[in-house]
Parts: C-alpha cells; structure tokens; sequence
C-alpha cells in the first residue's frame, strides 16, 4: 500500500522528525488526492489508507483535516473508519451520514387575506363616466368657493369614476413652453387655445378655465399636463396678475397644486371633456323631442280609418239630424 500510494513515505516520516520539518499535512493531502484517483481499491490499499490516514488526521492542522474531509465527502468510496475519524459518520453506524444534507425549506406562509377598503373596491371598478355625471362635476366645480373646490380635488382621487388617459409627454412638454411664453406675453387668447389643443378641451370649457378668478381650474389643467411647480407658478405670476401681486394666493395655489394628485386632475379634465356631451344632447333635445311628437302624430292619423268598410255614410238633415 505505501508503495502504491506514496513510495517516499517513510522516508519522509523519518526526515520530519530528523529535521523538525512538519510534512504531515501535505502527506495527508497528497495521499487523499491519490486515493481517490481511483475509483476500486484492493482490500490491501484500503486496510493501508486506513491506517495511515487514521494516524495522520490527528496530528494535522485544522485546515487540512477540513480539505480532506471535504474530498472525501463525495468520494463514493471512502472507507467507513476514516468517515469515522472525520466525523463523517456516526461512530454507532456503519453508515454514511450525508455532509451536506439538504435543509428542507419551509414553504412560505400565505399572506393573510386583507379586506380590500372601500376606495380599493372603487378604484377596482372604474367605472366610465357618464355625460350627465360630468356636467354635474363640472358645475359644481366652478360653482365652488376656495375651500369647497380643494375638498372636491381631494375626494376625486377615490371617485371609482374613469380617468382621462395621460396627455403623452412630448405633446406636455411643447404645451409647457408654449403656455409660459403666453402668460409672460400676456396672450390669453393663443394661451386658451394652446390649453384646448393640448387638453383635447373645447373653446368653451377651455375660456373657462381662462377666466376663472380662483385659479384652481388652472391649477388642475397643469397638473394634468404633469406640469412643474416652478413652471406653473411663473404662469400665475405672469399670467394671473391678481393672484401674482397676493403673497398668500400664490403659496395657496402652489400648495395646492403640489397636494393635488394626477388622478383627480384627470378625472376632472374626464369631466371637462363629457360635460360638452351633455351640453350638446340638452342642446338638441328640444328639437329631437318635437320631431318624436310630429312622427307620432303623423303616424296615428295614418292608421286611423275614415269609414268602416260596410257602413253607410251619415246624411245630415236641414234640421241638424242625422239620416241614414
């Protein structure tokens, strides 16, 4: 066995203890790595393996007892005593016990199931709009005072009403600049019509806007642009000179404006745009409603019969009575 493994190594054993050179650890590395080169061994190599690895696995260090440990963890066929030694296997069992068993893992717990709230539930429903719901909107909206108007906006970000879909970016940013070089002019017209344009709003709705003496309809059609604070308000300095020459206005509507969420922008432009709807079935439905009713009278003039088949038509007397 020593010369099939390892021919120098009692030489080597003896020129460690001459010269107090400790080549125990490598010769316990180097025979390890020999040994398991080979995939069958005689019962003459393992009973000499044995034995020398036995003797050298405690007196080396730490380190190398670990590397061998490791080699001789996947090698199929390493002997039960050094498994032993190595604490590979339990000493009681003529067994292997695996080194690395695999540590089952625990399947994750379901998260509980949580009650979706109520603004959760009508978020979940978005529910499209209809025109009358956005004119109702719409008007009370401009109808509110300050403080009504801010508690509108912040109601809106739970309404289970739909949403107008984002304005894409790039047509928001032209609009941006646009916008700003409007009110620094003072060019409310081509800055009511760039507000239309990029808002998808009429004339009507968008003048509205324009004209609004508390600035927060303006405030709402910038965020609906995703507009800038800064941007937003340099166009109420410049653009709304009784709101620029009021400190407070100015922090108001910039708060404001910074509070208010993209969604309840959006469900209010959604409203802008349907209440125009409304406006023009109100519109027409004078119209549609008197055509229905000559329709219906010409009809039944038409199915109603002059005289029955069969009967004789009435003669009247010169006394005013009938005759047949």
């Amino acid at each position: 066995m020593t010369k099939s493994l390892f021919p120098g190594f009692d030489g080597l054993m003896s020129l460690s203890r001459r010269e107090g050179v400790d080549v125990r650890p490598t010769l316990l590395r180097v025979l390890t790595d020999l040994y398991v080169q080979k995939n069958t061994h005689s019962d003459d190599e393992q009973r000499q393996f044995v034995e020398l690895a036995t003797r050298l696995i405690d007196q080396v260090d730490d380190a190398t007892r670990a590397a061998v440990k490791a080699r001789l963890a996947i090698y199929p066929q390493a002997p039960i005593p050094v498994l032993q030694k190595l604490g590979l296997v339990a000493a009681q069992e003529g067994r292997r016990v695996p080194l690395a068993r695999e540590i089952p893992t625990p399947a994750p717990a379901p998260s509980p199931v949580r009650t979706p709230t109520d603004a959760e539930r009508r978020m979940a429903a978005n529910m499209a709009m209809q025109p009358t719901d956005a004119a109702e909107i719409h008007d009370m909206f401009f109808r509110a005072g300050a403080s009504e108007r801010a508690l509108i906006l912040h109601n809106l970000a739970q309404t289970p009403l739909k949403a107008a879909p984002r304005i894409p970016t790039a047509r928001a940013r032209r609009a941006f600049q646009i916008l700003e070089m409007a009110a620094i002019a003072g060019d409310v017209e081509n800055f009511a019509l760039e507000l239309g344009d990029s808002l998808i709003l009429p004339s009507r709705v968008a003048a509205q806007i324009v004209d609004d003496a508390g600035g927060e309809a303006l405030a709402v059609a910038a965020r609906a642009l995703d507009m800038p604070s800064p941007n937003f308000q340099r166009i109420l300095l410049f653009f709304k000179p009784e709101i620029g020459n009021s400190v407070n206005e100015v922090y108001r509507l910039s708060r404001l404006y910074d509070r208010l969420s993209d969604r309840s922008a959006l469900v209010i432009l959604a409203a802008w745009r349907g209440s125009t709807l409304a406006v023009t079935r109100a519109k027409y439905q004078p119209s549609l409603h008197d055509g229905e009713r000559q329709r219906a009278r010409a009809g039944a003039s038409q199915t109603r019969p002059g005289v029955q088949p069969g009967a004789m038509p009435r003669r009247t007397g010169t006394d005013g009575s009938s005759e047949r």
